[in-house]
Order: structure tokens, then C-alpha cells, then sequence
């Protein structure tokens, strides 16, 4: 097969599973050895720990002589500066610039350095002696400083209190490392960075429409947000650098093909923090439309299986933005699609809009195969009992204390029974 001929090798250094009947790591790899696994022929049995140090010592100097790396490999270097960069969710990453340095192959200039947290952990001044590694052999890192290298003319730095963009006050939200530039339509990369989110191949998936374009169309005036997207036009976009005819025409062609995407896609591309591919499609699933997601309160989204407070949060933060609300208006007026296939709060499916808890063990189906079954009839699952709740489905073994809240609401509890029933009628 194709796999054969690449030059891969594995190397076996554990195994896992009950009734092994092996008591020592050592046991364990002669036992995989002896099953054709290949293992390291560098172990020893160390019997004092001073044996153990003499040995990482040895690797400590040798390891470079073996045919694979075992650890990430180190260098040092001078940190020269500190720049800042806006992502598109207004994010502000400190990035260290150090003096060019060889490691694992490449040369590496700069670092990031993720928060101001991790700066004052760090105890960074510029000038410092660094030490760098390259996390999981890829993305470079500093992993600690040099005190008694450091220089007389180091520098504290000063985390910045405005966005080096646009100028406008950072936030640091409270149990947040990061900091903040609130700024959304006025900030450039904030601009271009929800953009090229909304036409990117897991959102929009917008065809003759690349990143490099949403910053050409932007620095030309014809696109300052995604609604700006719908109401590109052909004549408008040919004069432009490096924009010929069949590429406009695939540009516009590709925008008008997108209004056909479904909701969850639309919602994902919309780029509220923390709402990611899968929990728009809960969301989709649970809410049905873009109305009563604007609606919903904090209970109603952590009702929700996996929405935690953090996303209900954000999803209230956002669609409390008025500038946000009429950004949806204009792309639902553009005919993009803002409410699922089954639309929970329309139609006449059996369970059309019914707010259900699941609880306990069941005879005929899997809780998983349940919930299913009332998403696919047009119910909502929760996965806490509120004022809102139409039913509790209980089996065998259901929480008492989710049978006394329901009954102080005044909840129905329907055994499985009565669940096909109520289907069925």
C-alpha cells in the first residue's frame, strides 16, 4: 500500500489494558518487544537513583546523536521587542521579536507571548536572555528567562492600554487573561479577521473569495462588513489590481451561491466568541430560528446540553449589540437563511416547540437515541428543569431532586410510555 513505501517508523513505549499481568515498565517493554513492536534497545534497570540522573545525563548529551528527536529542543536568544496583534474577536496577543535563532531546522525570530499574565509570570524585561522551544516541535515559545544573563539596560514592559489599530481603550474582562479592544466595526483587523471567518471553508465556504481578496475589496472601500459581501457588484470590482473578469464573475457568483448555506453555518459564520461549528449546531437544533435566539435568556441557553454560562453569556452579549442586530437584518434582507430546516416554532411535527428533560435509565432506547428521536419530531432537549420545561422523561432510577423541581413547577413528568404516545397521537 501507499503507507508502506513512506519512511515512517512507530516506536512502542507503554501498553494498556486490564488483566495484563505485567508489574514493571520494563516488563512491559520486553513484552512488546517479544510481540514484534518496536521498541527503544536503550533501557536500563536503574537500581538506586542516582543510576537514574546518571542516565538523563547521558541522554542529556547524547540525544542528538539518535535517528528521531525525544524532546523539544532549546536555544537562547535576546528578546529584542514586544509588538501586539488584534485577532478578529478583538484579542490582543503580546509577540515577542528575538534575535534570529537556529532551532529543530528553522530559524525563529518571534514568539508568542499569549497574555500579560504569562509576561509577569515570566518576570520578561526586553534585553532579557531567553530561553525558546518549539511546542509540539512546531509553534515557538518562551519558556523561561536568564536572570543572570540579564542586562543592565533591560526594560519592564508595560502592557498597552489602548489598541495598537485603532487607538481605543483595552478591556480586560474579570477571570480573563486576555485583553480587549471592543472596537468591532471600527478596528481593521477586527474588520477583515470577521470577514475572512464568515467566507472560510467551515462557514460560509464562499467560492472565488480568499482572504488575500477580503483585504484588497476592504482597502478599496467595497467591504467594511459581511453584509457588505451581499451587495458587491460585478462593475465595481473588475477595475481592481490583480481582479480579472473570470475572477469577478466567480467573486460574485460564489457570494450569490452562499445565500443557500443552512442556518448553522450562517450562525457559526457570524464569529461570536466561543461558538464554534458544533455549538451553532446545537443552537440550530434547540432554538430553530434566528428570533428565539435573540430572545433567550441566560436559562434558556444553559438548559441547552453543553452551553455552559461562558457561551450563554456571549451569545447575550452579542445580540445585545444593536449594530449586530441590524448586520442580521441585512443579511436575512439579502435572503441568507436564519432558521433551520425544522423550524421549531412553525410546522406540525409532534413534538413542534416542546422543551424536554431527559432522565434515567430506559428499556426500549438509549438516552442518546431518545433525544434523537424528540429533536427529529421537533422538541428541544434541556439539560436542566426549568420554568420553561413541557416535560420530564423519566425511567428507572430518576434524581430525586430533579423530580422535586419539576413538581414545584408544576412540570409534566411521562414515562417512556406515555413519551411514544404523545409521539404517536
Amino acid at each position: 500500500s501507499p503507507v508502506d513505501k513512506r519512511p515512517l517508523e512507530c516506536f512502542l513505549y507503554a501498553i494498556t489494558g486490564s488483566n495484563l499481568k505485567l508489574d514493571s515498565q520494563i516488563e512491559v517493554l520486553q513484552k512488546a518487544r517479544s510481540w514484534g513492536f518496536k521498541v527503544p534497545k536503550n533501557e536500563i534497570l536503574a537500581n538506586t537513583i542516582e543510576e537514574v540522573f546518571k542516565y538523563l545525563d547521558y541522554w542529556e548529551k547524547n540525544k542528538g546523536n539518535l535517528p528521531y528527536e525525544i524532546e523539544a529542543e532549546r536555544a537562547n536568544t535576546k528578546l529584542s521587542s514586544v509588538v501586539y496583534q488584534v485577532g478578529r474577536t478583538g484579542a490582543v496577543t503580546p509577540v515577542a521579536n528575538l534575535n534570529p535563532v537556529l532551532l529543530s531546522g528553522t530559524t525563529i525570530k518571534r514568539a508568542s507571548l499569549h497574555n500579560q499574565d504569562q509576561i509577569e509570570k515570566l518576570d520578561l524585561r526586553i534585553g532579557d536572555s531567553v530561553i525558546v522551544e518549539k511546542g509540539g516541535e512546531i509553534i515557538p515559545k518562551i519558556v523561561a528567562v536568564n536572570p543572570l544573563k540579564r542586562p543592565s539596560e533591560s526594560f519592564k514592559i508595560n502592557f498597552i492600554s489602548h489598541c495598537p489599530e485603532c487607538n481605543a481603550k483595552l478591556l480586560k474582562e474579570q477571570g480573563e487573561a486576555q485583553h480587549y479592544c471592543k472596537n468591532q466595526s471600527g478596528c481593521k483587523p477586527q474588520i477583515i479577521g470577521k470577514i475572512q471567518h464568515f467566507i472560510s471553508r467551515k462557514a460560509m465556504d464562499i467560492d472565488g473569495l480568499g482572504s488575500e481578496t477580503v483585504v484588497l475589496l476592504y482597502e478599496n472601500g467595497l467591504l467594511n462588513n459581511i453584509a457588505d459581501l451581499y451587495e458587491l457588484r460585478y462593475e465595481k470590482i473588475l477595475p481592481l489590481e490583480r481582479m480579472a473578469e473570470k475572477s469577478a464573475k466567480n467573486l460574485i457568483n460564489g457570494v450569490k451561491a452562499s445565500k443557500k448555506k443552512p442556518f448553522s453555518k450562517v450562525l457559526f459564520g457570524l464569529g461570536i466568541r466561543y461558538v464554534g461549528e458544533t455549538v451553532a449546531k446545537r443552537l440550530v437544533n434547540s432554538f430553530g430560528n434566528i428570533d428565539s435566539l435573540i430572545a433567550a435568556d441566560l436559562e434558556e441557553f444553559t438548559s441547552i446540553d453543553e452551553i455552559g454560562n461562558r457561551i450563554a453569556e456571549s451569545l447575550i452579549e452579542f445580540f445585545s449589540i444593536n449594530e449586530n442586530l441590524s448586520l442580521i437584518d441585512r443579511l436575512k434582507h439579502h435572503g441568507l437563511k436564519f432558521q433551520s430546516d425544522i423550524d421549531k416554532n412553525q410546522g406540525d411535527l409532534a413534538l413542534m416547540g416542546k422543551k424536554f428533560v431527559i432522565s434515567g435509565v430506559f428499556e426500549s432506547l438509549s438516552r442518546e437515541e431518545l433525544k434523537n428521536k424528540i429533536e427529529f419530531n421537533g422538541g428541544f432537549v434541556m439539560s436542566s428543569i426549568s420554568k420553561k420545561t413541557d416535560y420530564v422523561l423519566a425511567g428507572n432510577g430518576m434524581g430525586p431532586s430533579k423530580k422535586i423541581k419539576a413538581e414545584k413547577f408544576g412540570i409534566t413528568i411521562i414515562s417512556e410510555d406515555l413519551f411514544f404516545k404523545l409521539l404517536n397521537d
